[in-house]
């Protein structure tokens, strides 16, 4: 039994100030996955930073976007009015994200800091180069069924297990944080770091720094968005692949859209590829199924078999995406923000 000192932060300031000057503390929010990893020995803190009463919470309507604390739960995010109204992917992706316990309980800012679902990084155990720079990765050798097609490296293939994150992604959203120096804002196109040699440094963040808010554009296609997500079982479970998509139509034809996936990468995906096949296309099945190729041809398989379905079925979840936006949308000019 590993003793843990605790308190509990009365303000940001010193929040930031007790965990960036002991490299062995860490921050304590919501709990949800950090207690499991606690227990499990993977993460190691001497000391524990409660701040989940400091006033980091809520949603905020700011000209052209809305900025939602840190520290508010998943579940009162998800059923915000504006959220439900203006960003419907943000709302669905939190819905589908955990069981209705969990999603009372986590924070927006730690469920984009979760760590991999990967077994071999949790088991506390096993040669893992996220929990153990240079040790190895033994999910390429051993069950990787549940694991990244995409931006993988030869050091790790675990996947990003948000699913918040992916639309953010698809929506350029921006992270503000809180360091000893000041406040910071990161874009969430270079918040997630791919593993590269480098595995265990998963965001660019330093020790200390606090996540405060999440600052979300408003685009107008963004009112009828979508999130698919494809799972082993229909509640409590993590993607096998997962679209965010908006699209905006003039006719027939494409004139704006944003894709992201999840389930399928080592980071939030964004479908840039398909994005650029898309426009100007007709927004039929045969261009969903083409920008859909294009996009899952850098998917790597090899020597990974077990997850070698991902791409097809990651292909199809972004066409079904696809088809059911251009359905609902009405044939009308359309700004493609």
């Amino acid at each position: 039994m590993r003793p843990i000192s605790y308190s509990r932060a009365t303000d940001v300031a010193s929040a930031v100030e007790a965990v960036t000057i002991d490299p062995l503390s860490d921050y304590l929010a919501g709990g949800t996955t950090e207690i499991d990893l606690l227990r499990q020995n993977v993460l190691t803190p001497r000391r524990l930073v409660d701040i989940s009463r400091l006033p980091l919470t809520g949603v905020e309507e700011l000209p052209g976007s809305l900025r939602v604390g840190a520290l508010s739960r998943m579940s009162d995010v998800a059923r915000h009015p504006l959220v439900r109204e203006r960003l419907p992917m943000v709302a669905q992706a939190l819905e589908l994200g955990a069981s209705p316990q969990l999603r009372h309980m986590a924070s927006i800012g730690g469920n984009l800091l979760q760590r991999t679902r990967c077994p071999y990084f949790r088991d506390g155990v096993s040669p893992c180069n996220k929990r153990e720079p240079r040790s190895g990765c033994s999910a390429l050798t051993g069950v990787n069924r549940g694991h990244a097609v995409l931006g993988t490296s030869e050091h790790c293939i675990a996947t990003h297990p948000s699913d918040l994150a992916v639309p953010l992604v698809a929506l350029d959203a921006r992270i503000h944080t809180r360091t000893a120096l000041g406040e910071r804002t990161h874009t969430i196109h270079d918040f997630f770091l791919p593993p590269g040699d480098a595995p265990h440094r998963e965001h660019p963040m330093e020790h200390g720094e606090l996540i405060t808010a999440v600052e979300i554009p408003e685009t107008p296609m963004a009112r009828s968005s979508l999130y698919l997500k494809v799972r082993d079982r229909a509640s409590y479970e993590f993607a096998l692949a997962s679209v965010a998509a908006c699209l905006t139509l003039d006719g027939t034809t494409v004139t704006g859209v944003r894709l992201a996936l999840g389930g399928v990468a080592t980071t939030p995906w964004r479908a840039r590829r398909a994005e650029a096949a898309l426009l100007g296309a007709v927004a039929d099945r045969d261009s969903f199924a083409r920008a859909a190729r294009e996009e899952l041809a850098a998917a790597r398989t090899a020597p990974t078999a077990m997850n070698a379905f991902k791409t097809e079925l990651a292909r199809r979840a972004l066409v079904r995406a696809l088809e059911i936006l251009a359905a609902q949308r009405p044939a009308r000019p359309g700004s493609p923000a």
